[in-house]
């Protein structure tokens, strides 16, 4: 998308992708341009060729190229495609001495060149002329899988490659593998195993060893708890020693097999198996203890008198040698997690192996004999042997590192009597051959005892343990992050002064022999690093951004130093550097004997052999990494190792990259020896390549042999530099914010007074405001790497991080800003002023200049918070960069967008910060103006102020002459305080109004808060407008949730004028009686909850639910907890104006439940109350009508316990009135009540008919006069007394009636149900709430429109709340709902069409509990169940369950005559008659029988809806009823059904004519024999049988009918003619269908389909039929089978 303009320099061939090269670094030198004809994206250079990656992913290459056979010469200047490679995209090249390798989009590696030593992969040829696929296979995997290559890199003999899985696979020869093997070459591809599972970054390869940068792995793994046993040797990692008088600890096992596979432990440093040498006695079990990986092995064990380490006046046992903390950058490295030398008898024992013997080519190392006391004569003749060259400018030179604490001077030490070495230094001879040890001595005692004293005192910094970083020391590790050089020193007075005052502050309290082991293991393995500098605890993964927690592993041959480890050991498998770890090295570049690493800060570390200077720096020794020598200022970004040299691209002051050069000057002579190349000139430091500016912008640079290379990029349209300046600035800051960290935060926080000189709060703020910072810090140096590779990569502006995840960055600092605030608020950089002069004296020179302050003279307290808030400018810096880049792209391109919002954002971000800043700075003010004790109470660390009224311009309305009324707005409470109080008004229950100043003429505000409302009276206009515009906007922020942060800009949140009138908000009430110190957190409408909320008051009663108007309205949750049943009551239904008012739920403790409607609190209206424990069966259950919490009305009572069902009339929950009781023994009792007894008359009867009639006093106690009636129709009569069922005492007359005197016993029976209470009378409660539900206060009066409205109010609300929670409805439910919401309107009479859709409504409507209609039918169904189920199931109660139906039905039909108010009443007709057709359902359901076309009935219109449900009870009354007729019937059915059909036919008396001569069986026609049985009128048959499947009466009656036309069709096919049927004729063969069906009940089918028969129905064909089937069921039960 960018322009590409042709600048007509040179050949115009492009302006990206330019290829310089050039050898050495004299002012003649200039680089030639290699000209393609597409832009280079990667170069890479061997000893004597070179590889190009141009774009479109083709590949040439230059120099040398031996195995090119077709070549006339050798040498190629111009650079020649590899067109074997022109059908691959290649991605990745590489080259090595004299081989190549690329890898192309797919992840295939090619190989070509020399392959002497395999190192091109390739079996049996010694030179590969052109590119050849290598297989990697991983054959771990079954079948073998094809690994995908990312990158490859090439030494002299061999090759290494980087998966996509991130592993190492290898071929090639040397130690330099890293693979487990001894026969080379290795042709094949093979994974090298120590790096399996890590996550290497980039591989590289020197001449004759191996680089990898590896994402360190405490970035993915928690650490694990440390190890008591080595993961290889399985010896023990501790050992402890029992002397007389304390126990030595040592913790200094070296694994005997190389390589450590744990990955907390350090690496070892030896591959040999040395034995073991401890105290002049050896023992297999204890390993030798290396002093340190660092320290090259000497052939020697040293062991010094106590005297020269410890002053005369110190015990053994309390060593005082200290490590310094104020060491600037240490050269030799102590590590206490892996090894150390013991304390021994106040004796140090430095136990050091033999140094390994290193064969020229070969990598083995042999170990050599280990001698515990070796001869003095010998080390002091090693030492005389090195040069003394060398010793002297080491002397002059080495920083000094460690010092050993009052070293006496005692002749008999043959060092320190040797005037050429100052103890104190470190002695590091040319190559690095041996370090001074009696430095390591010294260093690995203070190690010791400083690991020993950080484990008793356990201090911690300010509380702060960091997550486990695998990083040793504290105090040497942090110098090395820091660039200065420490102080050149020879002398030892100085040094002596520096640890005397170490010694002051860290002296060793205790004897080491009071010490657990235990404590001494716990705290000293994996050592945590009390500085929280580099944040652990953050996703790595950071959006897209590169891994900064990093390590750098090397193996293969050390010989010059090259590996780093201090040594010039080889290592056969990669082992990590130490040095580097936490240094955050992205980048590493091998010469050919010399390493390279890039760290996030910009800074180069380089090891490895020196002899050209190519390292950059003249430190020693050069095993072990230092930092190259480069001004300040200068940030290097890119490096290029060569044979021997370095190239490193880097940021200087001016806006172009510019180019350092260390190592050989190559001449310009062509024709050179070998030696005098090898004596030319170097550098001793990095030099500047003046060309460099000729080139343009420098994009990356590489080396290799003698020569170098940059790829350049012309500055088109201003891109290519704006993209620098934006890398170069991130750089520049990173640096700045790690300069913060390691110069002003980690001495600070080594400070031990300074957490008890700031305090606990101030002292948590600041802890929070470095995590802060270093997580900013860390965001910005992944940011800056990512640019960095963004600029050797793609450089396509979709890249960018800083624009895909702006909302990262702005969080971030956000976040950090707030900290920062947080601090200043609480007075935390005022408090910090006394540890800054204690730490970097009174002029705090170090602060004042990382602060970029201008002004002069500033106080330290003013000084800090500039400091911190310096990130503020570098989001403009973001902005003005973004927008430099924007200006690049066509202004309609998208990516102008994107930049051009970005850009808005952190320019936006920016200005809110620097507001909040000011806020903070006010607040600050605010607290020093004013000081006391309410605002210490009020000053917190997130709350700043917004405006105050100290001023008089704002006060309270009609406040006292003499009072103070002072106001103060936070951005979280206004904080009204008088003389001696205040209150705070918490801002998100705060409502502000302005009050027009037309009548009064004052400037007021009003203020609501939930439990006061005051005026506020502004001085003037201005101020009115100002303080509602304050308190508005803070009321905003506080409910967005934003705080104190405010509303971002970047968030795109338009902030509002003013806040929302209804909002959610958390209150705690302290005034109002009801809810006194209750909390609400819900929804508010000016002041009042309104909405969904919870109250929870501290004696744990809790509300959850709707509110209205401060009160609770609509559904709700109430929870009361019970203290002494330790349980709670639970309410759960509707309330009202603060009260329960309707439906609802409520759980007693006592295990009851009520269910049902309520009132003011109270059960009121219909409810359901179950007694007894929940998960046994209740004992009782009341089901019926309240009033005010008592039984009131007609109500149903199941005493379970007892086995007795009262069904009548209560009053005040009692049973007072008329009554029916049923018990399960078969009594049936009904008459009056009072007083919860059967008083007065009633009506007993027994299960074996015997019948009281007369007065009772009691329950079953007769008293009285009555009538006793026997089974067989005797009678008493006169006055009885005491209980049924025991003696009866009577005095009276007997009657035993004749025959014919037969009608007073039918009176009796008859009488039964007259004291039940009257059908009408039961459940009006149940109908008046249906009414009331349709707007109606008493049935039959109100609106119908009315009702039609609270319908559809009651179904959408019910609809909303299914949408909340669907599983509370099934689908075919929620269509029913959906449905609903068509009312079927019309106007004028009612046709039968309406009818029909009127109908239809009604049985959705019943069919949802949802629907008032729904509800009541759903009502009455369970109330229904509840009497005539169990005990109730009574046949003497028969009578009643059918006219409580009709009495249903009834009272149904009114209120649906009241909804469809042109419906006739009942018995009334239609409009227009009907077609003759009949009415069959329009939906074709059938869901009754066509009726005589026009009469409206009850029955009809809701029996369908209403039987079904109540059928099994009713049925079953009725099978009860009849059961001794139907036995009788059914013995018959029985007996007639064994004869076969000819012959029951004839035994019916059908006629001979009617009788079937063939009949019809699975299809076939057969021959009706006389031993048929079950075959003829067969379908008739059938079809009565479904008489059991239906439940109303019209639905049988249609049954009867459809049984009466099959058995015409099947007479019609026998006589083939028409004719008419004579009852005569039809009474038999209907007789011989009804026998055949064998239906069991069918005396109760007859029954109930006559009582509840449609009237109009009696004296149709219906009624005939019906007629017909009842005097068969008669006829069968008196048949006698002669």
């Amino acid at each position: 998308m960018e322009m590409q303009i042709s600048s007509g320099e040179e050949d115009g061939s492009g302006e990206r992708g330019l290829l310089h090269t050039w050898r050495g670094y004299s002012y003649s030198t200039t680089p030639e341009r290699v000209l393609l004809s597409r832009p280079v994206l990667q170069a890479a250079l061997g000893a004597r060729h070179g590889v190009l990656l141009v774009e479109g992913g083709q590949v040439y290459s230059f120099g040398e190229l031996p195995w090119k056979q077709n070549q006339t010469s050798s040498v190629v200047t111009e650079p020649v495609l590899e067109a074997v490679l022109s059908e691959q995209h290649v991605v990745f090249v590489a080259a090595g001495s004299a081989h190549s390798g690329v890898v192309t989009e797919d992840g295939g590696v090619h190989m070509w060149g020399e392959n002497a030593h395999g190192q091109c992969g390739l079996l049996g040829l010694s030179v590969i002329p052109n590119p050849t696929p290598v297989g990697v296979l991983d054959s771990e995997s079954t079948p073998p899988q094809t690994v995908k290559i990312l990158e490859v890199a090439c030494g002299d003999q061999h090759t290494l490659a980087l998966s996509a899985k991130h592993e190492v696979w290898a071929w090639g020869s040397g130690c330099q593998l890293g693979l487990n093997t001894s026969t080379f070459p290795v042709w094949k591809p093979q994974k090298v195993e120590p790096l399996a599972g890590r996550h290497v970054l980039q591989v590289a390869c020197g001449a004759a060893h191996s680089l990898a940068v590896v994402r360190s792995s405490e970035a993915l793994v928690p650490r694990k708890p440390p190890q008591d046993k080595c993961g290889q040797c399985h010896q023990l990692l501790y050992t402890m020693t029992d002397k007389e008088d304390h126990v030595i600890i040592s913790d200094g096992h070296h694994c005997p097999l190389g390589v450590e596979l744990d990955c907390s432990e350090t690496k070892s440093a030896l591959e040999g198996s040395p034995e073991q040498v401890k105290q002049g006695k050896s023992s297999p079990s204890e390993p030798v203890p290396s002093v340190s990986t660092q320290i090259p092995r000497s052939p020697t064990s040293i062991t010094i008198p106590e005297s020269t380490l410890l002053s005369d006046s110190t015990p053994a046992s309390e060593p005082q040698i200290q490590v310094p903390a104020s060491s600037q950058e240490p050269t030799i490295e102590v590590s206490t997690e892996h090894e150390t030398s013991p304390v021994a008898n106040g004796e140090v024992c430095v136990e050091a192996s033999e140094s390994c013997t290193l064969e020229p080519d070969g990598c083995r190392a042999t170990g050599g004999k280990y001698s515990p006391f070796p001869d003095e004569q010998a080390v002091k003749a090693y030492l005389k042997r090195l040069s003394d060259h060398a010793l002297a400018e080491h002397v002059a030179k080495a920083p000094s590192t460690l010092h050993s604490a009052q070293l006496s001077s005692d002749p008999a030490d043959p060092f320190t009597s040797d005037p050429l070495i100052p103890v104190a230094q470190s002695v590091t001879p040319m190559g690095s051959a041996l370090n001074n040890l009696v430095v390591s001595c010294a260093s690995a005692v203070g190690e010791r005892v400083v690991s020993t004293y950080e484990a008793l005192s356990l201090r911690k910094v300010i509380g702060y343990w960091a997550p486990g970083e695998g990083r040793e020391r504290v105090e040497e590790r942090l110098r090395l992050e820091e660039p200065m050089q420490g102080k050149k020193s020879s002398s030892l007075g100085d040094i002596r002064e520096e640890e005397a005052e170490l010694s002051r502050r860290l002296s060793l309290p205790g004897l080491l022999s009071q010490v657990s082991p235990r404590l001494l293991r716990r705290t000293s393995r994996p050592r945590a690093r009390a500085i929280p500098l580099t944040p652990g605890g953050i996703p790595e993964a950071d959006a897209h951004l590169p891994s900064l927690q990093t390590e750098v592993w090397s193996w293969g041959r050390g010989q010059e130093g090259q590996l780093g480890h201090g040594d010039l050991l080889p290592r056969l498998q990669p082992v990590c550097v130490k040095s580097l770890n936490g240094k955050e090295v992205l980048r590493v570049a091998a010469g050919a004997h010399h390493s390279l690493a890039l760290t996030a800060q910009s800074q180069v570390f380089s090891w490895g052999c020196n002899t050209s200077g190519q390292l950059g720096h003249m430190e020693l020794p050069t095993s072990f990494p230092h930092l190259a020598k480069l001004s300040d200022g200068i940030r290097v970004w890119d490096i290029g190792a060569g044979q021997q040299h370095t190239l490193l691209l880097a940021d200087g002051d001016c806006m172009q990259p510019i180019l350092y050069y260390s190592g050989q000057q190559v001449k310009e002579v062509a024709e050179q020896t070998e030696e005098e190349e090898q004596t030319g000139e170097y550098t001793q430091q990095p030099v500047l390549l003046p060309f460099c500016m000729n080139l343009g912008y420098v994009s990356s640079v590489c080396a290799g042999g003698q020569t170098c290379a940059a790829l350049t990029d012309r500055n088109v349209m201003g891109f290519i530099a704006s993209l620098h300046e934006l890398a170069a600035a991130e750089r520049k800051y990173y640096c700045k914010l790690s300069n913060i960290k390691s110069l002003l935060l980690q001495p600070l926080l080594k400070l031990d007074s300074l957490s008890s000189g700031l305090g606990q709060s101030t002292a948590g703020l600041l802890q929070n405001m470095i995590g802060r910072l270093s997580r900013l810090s860390q965001l910005t140096g992944q940011n800056s790497a990512s640019l960095t590779s963004f600029l050797r990569r793609s450089r396509d502006i979709r890249g960018l991080v800083i624009l895909d995840d702006a909302h990262l960055f702005l969080d971030t600092y956000s976040e950090y800003c707030s900290a920062v605030g947080d601090l200043l608020v609480m007075g935390g950089f005022q408090a910090l002023v006394k540890p800054c002069h204690d730490v970097f004296g009174k002029g705090a020179e170090v602060v004042q200049r990382l602060s970029e302050c201008s002004e002069e003279g500033l106080p330290l307290a003013d000084v800090l918070p500039h400091l911190f808030y310096l990130p503020i400018k570098h989001l403009h810096e973001y902005g003005r960069l973004l927008l430099k880049l924007a200006t690049c792209y066509e202004v309609s391109s998208v990516d102008y967008q994107k930049l051009q919002d970005a850009c808005s954002k952190y320019e936006s971000m920016a200005l809110h910060l620097k507001k909040r800043r000011k806020e903070a700075e006010c607040t600050l003010h605010f607290w020093k103006s004013f000081p006391g004790k309410m605002t210490d109470s009020l000053r917190k660390p997130s709350r700043r102020l917004i405006c105050e009224s100290s001023n008089k311009a704002m006060t309270l309305q009609n406040a006292g002459r003499f009072s103070v009324n002072w106001f103060m707005l936070f951005n979280d409470a206004l904080v009204h305080a008088q003389f001696s109080t205040h209150h705070i008004f918490p801002l998100a229950t705060l409502w502000v109004e302005p009050i027009s100043e037309e009548n009064t003429g004052l400037y007021c505000l009003k203020v609501t808060s939930p439990e006061e409302t005051f005026t506020l009276l502004a001085s003037s206009p201005a101020e009115k407008a100002k303080w509602f515009r304050s308190i508005n906007q803070a009321v905003e922020q506080a409910l967005s949730g934003l705080g104190h942060d405010g509303i971002p800009p970047s968030t795109g949140v338009a902030q509002r004028a003013d806040p929302p009138i209804s909002r959610t908000a958390s209150y705690t009430f302290y005034k109002d009686s009801r809810l006194k110190e209750a909390t609400y957190e819900g929804r508010w409408v000016s002041g009042k909850p309104h909405g969904r909320g919870v109250v929870k008051w501290l004696d744990g009663r809790m509300y959850t639910g709707a509110f209205k108007n401060g009160l609770e309205d609509g559904f709700g949750d109430y929870v009361v907890p019970n203290k002494n049943l330790n349980s709670c009551d639970h309410y759960q239904g509707q309330w009202k104006d603060g009260k329960m008012h309707g439906f609802g739920t409520f759980r007693y403790t006592s295990g009851e439940v009520y269910e049902g409607s309520f009132q003011d609190n109270m059960r009121h209206g219909h409810g359901m109350l179950r007694s007894g424990k929940l998960n046994s069966t209740s004992p009782s259950v009341f089901i019926g009508q309240w009033q005010y919490d008592k039984k009131s009305g007609y109500g149903v009572f199941d005493d379970i316990t007892r086995g007795e069902k009262y069904m009548g009339m209560w009053l005040d929950d009692q049973r007072q009135g008329n009554g029916v009781v049923v018990t399960q023994f078969g009594l049936y009792y009904e008459g009056a009540f009072s007083n919860n007894k059967m008083m007065g008359t009633g009506v007993l009867l027994s299960e074996d008919d015997t019948t009281f009639e007369g007065e009772f006093s009691e329950d079953w106690t007769l008293n009285g006069k009555g009538m006793l009636t026997m089974p067989n129709g005797d009678y008493i009569e006169g006055s009885f007394s005491g209980v049924w069922g025991t003696g009866l005492k009577m005095s009276g007359s007997y009657y035993k009636p004749s025959l014919y005197d037969s009608d007073k016993e039918k009176a009796h029976a008859l009488k039964l149900g007259r004291l039940a209470v009257h059908s009408e009378e039961k459940w009006k409660a149940v109908f008046v709430e249906c009414w009331n539900r349709l707007g109606c206060d008493c049935p039959g009066q109100g609106q119908t429109t009315t009702a039609w409205d609270n319908i559809a109010v009651e179904l959408t609300a019910n609809l909303r709340q299914q949408r909340d929670s669907p599983e509370l409805l099934s689908r075919s439910h929620h269509k029913t709902l959906e449905s609903l919401e068509c009312i079927p309107h019309h106007v004028g009479p009612v046709t039968l069409e309406v009818y029909h859709t009127i109908r239809r409504y009604l049985v959705k409507a019943c069919d949802t509990p949802l629907h008032p209609l729904g509800r009541l039918v759903e009502t009455l169904v369970s109330v229904y169940r509840m009497t005539y189920v169990g005990v109730g199931a009574n046949r003497r109660l028969l009578p009643q369950a059918v006219n409580e139906i009709k009495s249903y039905l009834s009272r149904i039909f009114q209120l649906v005559r009241f909804l469809f108010p042109d419906l006739p009443e009942e018995g009334g007709s239609l409009a227009d008659p009907p077609k003759e057709t009949g009415i069959s359902d329009p939906a074709g359901k059938q869901l009754e029988s066509p009726k005589p076309g026009c009469v409206v009935s009850s029955s009809a219109l809701l029996l369908p809806v209403l039987l079904p449900r109540l059928y099994p009870p009713l049925f079953t009354l009725y099978a009860l009823e009849k059961e001794k007729e139907d036995d009788v019937y059914w013995e018959c059915v029985l007996r007639l059904n064994k004869q076969p059909d000819l012959a029951l036919l004839a035994f019916l008396g059908v006629q001979q004519k009617f009788w079937p001569v063939t009949v019809t069986v699975h299809g076939e026609k057969q021959q009706v024999l006389s031993s048929t049985k079950d075959a003829c009128f067969a379908s008739a048959v059938e079809t009565l049988q479904q008489i059991s499947t239906t439940f109303t009466p019209s639905d049988k009656l249609q049954v009867i009918q459809l049984t009466f036309e099959e058995i015409t069709q099947q007479v019609l096919t026998l006589l083939k003619q028409d004719f008419l049927w004579s009852m005569d004729d039809l009474f038999p063969v209907f007789l011989f269908v009804v026998l055949r069906a064998r239906i069991r009940n069918l005396g109760s089918e007859v029954s109930l389909i006559e009582d509840l028969m449609d009237p109009c129905v009696q004296h149709g064909e219906h009624g005939i039929m019906f007629t017909t089937l009842k005097a068969c069921y008669y006829q069968i039960q008196h048949e006698k089978v002669t």
